[in-house]
């Protein structure tokens, strides 16, 4: 018997060891297996981050030092530039860092933090959304009382709810995530931690996390959808009867670009996260994935200062006084 505790303790101890391994770290797969790849994938990662800081911090600045961009919707649209540049940060760097990187590895606390601010900031920017949809809805249907309804409290309570709801949504779920116990495989085919890759992994039960994001889960998204839906039939609705083609077409220029990001970045979400499990396809999903994460974010401030007069000539101005 003294002779077998030798092999005994050594094969509890390996398998100790390497479920403390796998439990601690995991191994980013990324978007491709293929070496010859990773330039092209790093240099074009870095480029599309590089252009999302750019243009959302250029309408960040712009709404904050212009004066005549000190209005409720560019207000809004400051706040949307900050989402979508966090939202990006909260994903990129990581990826560009495991891309150049021979390990490729997170550690769990890494994983349930960048799954805690990736559904924070995605959470939001589905508030923001909702929120300048009702803000062009007030504007167009009730221009009379709009500076009453939106004032610069209502604006403040609006965006801080926004974040404070998306916060604790987050959270509930990066907690429910933390207690899961992970073994054997800590291979993440992804290139961020999302919920479905991890559930995936997950050696404990899981029936919980999978009941919460049915049924709380998508409340984040369908409540924001909703109330941009209402918002544009009523501003669709109120244009139509505006006799004048000018007015007609004034009257939706002002939310053009806004309904353009709405449908880019809640079309992919739908395409990603409401389709049946049985069309579910892995390369498909990293791709969409990239679509709502990297793309849209990197889009949505040229899509604004290229079809809005007012953050043209704001650019303008900007670089005269620079010259």
């Amino acid at each position: 018997m003294g002779q077998m505790d030798g092999p005994v303790a050594g094969l509890v101890k390996g398998r100790e060891l390497q479920s403390d391994s796998d439990a601690s770290k995991f191994i980013m797969l990324g978007l491709s297996d293929f070496q010859e790849q990773q330039i092209l994938l790093f240099v074009s990662f870095f480029v599309m981050y590089f252009l999302n800081v750019l243009g959302n911090m250029t309408i960040i600045l712009l709404v904050r030092f212009d004066n005549n961009l000190h209005t409720p919707m560019y207000f809004f649209l400051g706040n949307l530039s900050f989402v979508d540049m966090c939202y990006t940060s909260a994903i990129v760097p990581k990826m560009l860092a495991n891309i150049v990187s021979e390990k490729k590895t997170i550690s769990l606390v890494d994983c349930i933090l960048q799954l805690y601010f990736f559904l924070c900031f995605a959470c939001t920017e589905c508030f923001i959304l909702a929120v300048m949809a009702y803000d062009r809805y007030v504007a167009i249907c009730n221009p009379l009382h709009y500076t009453v309804i939106i004032s610069t409290r209502v604006c403040v309570i609006l965006v801080i709810s926004s974040w404070l709801t998306a916060s604790l949504h987050s959270l509930l779920h990066s907690l429910m995530a933390s207690r899961l116990i992970f073994c054997g495989n800590n291979k993440i085919q992804h290139f961020f931690c999302d919920m479905a890759p991890l559930l995936r992994l997950a050696c404990s039960d899981t029936s919980l996390n999978k009941l919460l994001i049915y049924t709380e889960g998508g409340l984040p998204v369908l409540i924001p959808f909703t109330i941009v839906l209402i918002s544009y039939v009523r501003i669709i609705s109120a244009i139509l009867r505006v006799s004048s083609t000018d007015g007609r077409s004034k009257a939706f220029s002002t939310c053009t670009s806004h309904l353009i990001v709405v449908i880019l970045f809640y079309g992919t979400i739908a395409f990603m996260y409401m389709r049946p499990s049985s069309s579910f396809s892995l390369n498909y999903d990293r791709i969409v994935s990239v679509v709502y994460t990297v793309v849209a974010p990197m889009l949505n401030p040229f899509i604004y200062s290229l079809r809005n007069k007012d953050v043209k000539g704001s650019m303008k101005k900007l670089f005269i006084k620079r010259k």
